[in-house]
């Protein structure tokens, strides 16, 4: 079933049951979006557990990491692109305000406060273990090849999206 080297494949349906020799007709769009959806539900599941969201580690890295202290307006500019809607991370800046793992100084810069780099610090040891379960099975020659695929494949389309380059007559 395999095409001919240098020959496009035909876009099967999506089939969750595709047998190995037909996955190269599967739509990408379908599996990533699968990938994204159980692996953002099952790590949002596990911090759910010990009442952190995924918008509250974000933002828990986020001020711990970088080369300088972070405002507020910064931070929310940085993770808005990953949140759910243009308001979650100042709503999350300020949930981990009050419980008392940020806080602000007197140049308006946000700070772990002990208990907020034990959260993150915690954070990070379940996320060590999430990973763990997505990659049971992977090693990390097959996962680095998966991400260039999808990292060209993003190119590609991006590409796609730009208008020609005027050519030079």
């Amino acid at each position: 079933m395999r095409p001919a080297t240098g020959t496009p494949t035909d876009q099967a349906p999506a089939d969750p049951a595709a047998t190995d020799d037909m996955l190269a007709t599967q739509p990408i769009g379908y599996w990533s979006g699968r990938v994204h959806a159980v692996v953002t539900r099952h790590l949002r599941d596990a911090m759910a557990r010990i009442d952190v969201t995924q918008p509250q580690y974000w933002v828990l890295n986020r001020v711990n990491g970088g080369p300088g202290a972070v405002t507020r307006e910064e931070a929310v500019s940085q993770l808005t692109p990953l949140a759910d809607g243009p308001d979650e991370i100042a709503r999350v800046i300020d949930q981990l305000t009050h419980r008392g793992w940020l806080r602000t100084d007197a140049g308006q810069c946000l700070h772990l406060t002990e208990a907020g780099e034990a959260a993150r610090v915690r954070l990070r040891e379940l996320a060590t273990e999430v990973r763990a379960v997505v990659h049971r099975g992977i090693d990390d020659e097959e996962y680095v090849a998966a991400l260039k695929v999808l990292r060209r494949t993003t190119d590609n389309v991006e590409g796609a999206a730009r208008p020609a380059a005027p050519s030079a007559s």
